[in-house]
């Protein structure tokens, strides 16, 4: 596979919370690293917490945070570099100004059913995202009550916006990661070429 640093390009990982964006994106990368690829992954979860160190989630600084996350994936890019985006991204529009400042750009949409995604999510321990979100949030939605720190959530609180001209759509519910991984792989060698 050709990745040669002189053309650099993007791709993001998006899909709502829990579809398994991180886990692919890391092993898309391993796998690009053992054939000799260089590559940048940006997680957006991690990177948040750079942008604003005590995130509220509220919309405005969403819209800020996808937007230095969108400039450093076009700055990396523009010096060479291949970069694995890694974020919800839930509005078709923040996708799309990705797609409008970064000249070699595709999206890969993890399809995967809210009952699926809430399933891993309910197993994935505090970390960079608040444990327990889609319980949270149908908590709130059913009681009033506010959980400190929850934000608005994808797929509860307002839609994921899916986008029909993704280059790459995974069946996140019926791949094993490792099947993913490959289909994603194989997407690259074509869309690289």
């Amino acid at each position: 596979m050709n990745i040669s640093r002189s053309n650099g390009w993007a791709v993001w990982f998006t899909g709502l919370p829990g579809c398994g964006k991180s886990t692919l994106a890391k092993a898309v990368r391993r796998a690009l690293e053992e054939r000799g690829g260089m590559v940048v992954h940006l997680e957006m979860d991690a990177r948040r917490k750079i942008y604003f160190p005590n995130p509220t989630y509220s919309p405005e600084e969403r819209n800020q945070a996808y937007d230095r996350f969108i400039q450093e994936a076009s700055d990396l890019v523009s010096q060479g570099h291949g970069v694995l985006m890694d974020g919800t991204a839930h509005r078709l529009a923040v996708r799309t100004a990705a797609r409008n400042r970064i000249q070699r750009f595709a999206e890969v949409f993890i399809r995967c059913p809210l009952d699926v995604a809430m399933a891993r999510e309910r197993g994935r321990p505090e970390g960079l995202v608040m444990a327990g979100l889609y319980e949270k949030a149908l908590d709130r939605r059913r009681t009033g009550r506010e959980h400190p720190g929850l934000g608005q959530v994808i797929g509860v609180d307002v839609p994921f916006e899916e986008n029909p001209g993704a280059e790459c759509v995974v069946d996140g519910a019926s791949l094993t990661i490792d099947q993913a991984r490959d289909y994603v792989l194989r997407f690259l060698e074509n869309w690289l070429e």
